[in-house]
């Protein structure tokens, strides 16, 4: 099914190109030209001087398409624009008329000739139209795929600098405590910048990249906090699965900001499992039981909740459990 859809898709693609694209106009003119001169040589018992008829028919045909149209129908000038229709119609009905009258052998059908300058009139109009419609399509989608790839960047560079700044003062903690724990976190550190400066800059990455990405964070995590833990659990063939960079880490930010208890062990469990052309992502994190805490998220969650409609319109679903000792995010995305 997918096939046929993607077939009719081109052929629709092909046909459009052959009817606005300026490589064809040569071959569209010669059609034209021979289809409305076919009309005319089979209609020569009605109407006298076929090739005379058929100059003026194509005279008609450009003037409407390339003057009368562009200058006066797109320019929202429609009472002008009818006007000089008809008056254009009633000249070629009089000038045929006259030509036709100095000839013996034919008598000018009236009806069928104003009916082939009214088709040819109509069909010149609707060509422009639909040349015109079909331009502004794209214009208008090229717009909506910019403005949905700056507003994306915006939102990845929104959460860029609030994860350094984290990182970093966790660096910083450690180089007063353990040096040699501060230098292996900026090893960590280093290896996650590098992931963040480069990966993250294409368009999608390998789940499994995105994965290591966050155990390296929740390890440095638990460098800094002794009474934290985590795990990563993962089920289904994710080998060779993309998704676009950076999409789990707010979860995660969030659950550890939120999780931080000096009366007990704090814990962030993360799930993935690929099954059924869908990711199954969930993030939990224990909370503190010492005062109430707002994990509603703050900039990140909205951010990402943002992100996820651009990148997965009608596609996603996420759901927030905030419990008495647990929070916990579901996010299934369908590939």
């Amino acid at each position: 099914m997918d096939e046929a859809l993607q077939k009719q898709h081109i052929n629709e693609n092909r046909l459009f190109q052959f009817l606005i694209s300026s490589r064809y106009r040569l071959f569209r003119h010669l059609l034209l030209i021979i289809f409305i001169g076919a009309i005319l040589f089979n209609s020569a018992s009605e109407i006298a001087e076929p090739a005379l008829t058929l100059l003026l028919f194509l005279l008609l045909f450009y003037t409407n398409m390339y003057w009368l149209v562009p200058k006066l129908l797109f320019r929202n000038k429609y009472a002008l624009y009818a006007i000089s229709v008809l008056i254009i119609i009633a000249i070629s009905a009089v000038g045929c008329y006259f030509f036709n009258s100095l000839s013996d052998e034919n008598d000018l059908n009236i009806p069928l000739f104003s009916s082939l300058i009214i088709v040819l009139i109509s069909a010149s109009s609707s060509i422009k139209l639909f040349q015109k419609w079909v331009v502004d399509k794209q214009l208008i989608d090229e717009l909506e795929r910019s403005k949905t790839l700056a507003e994306l960047e915006q939102l990845k560079n929104q959460i860029n600098p609030h994860f350094l700044f984290n990182m970093l003062n966790n660096a910083n903690v450690l180089t007063k405590k353990d040096p040699e724990k501060a230098s292996h976190v900026l090893m960590k550190l280093s290896d996650l910048l590098r992931y963040q400066l480069y990966d993250s800059t294409r368009e999608k990455v390998l789940l499994t990249s995105d994965i290591h990405f966050l155990e390296d964070f929740l390890n440095l995590e638990k460098v800094r906090r002794d009474s934290f833990d985590f795990v990563i659990s993962k089920e289904g063939n994710l080998n060779g699965i993309q998704i676009p960079p950076l999409l789990f880490i707010s979860f995660v930010e969030n659950a550890v900001k939120h999780n931080n208890d000096s009366a007990k062990s704090s814990y962030v469990n993360l799930f993935f499992n690929v099954r059924d052309h869908e990711i199954f992502f969930q993030c939990i994190n224990s909370k503190p039981v010492q005062k109430a805490v707002n994990n509603s998220g703050g900039l990140g969650l909205v951010n990402i909740r943002r992100r996820l409609e651009l990148l997965f319109p009608q596609s996603h679903f996420l759901k927030i459990e905030d419990k008495k000792e647990t929070y916990c995010v579901t996010l299934t995305i369908k590939l």
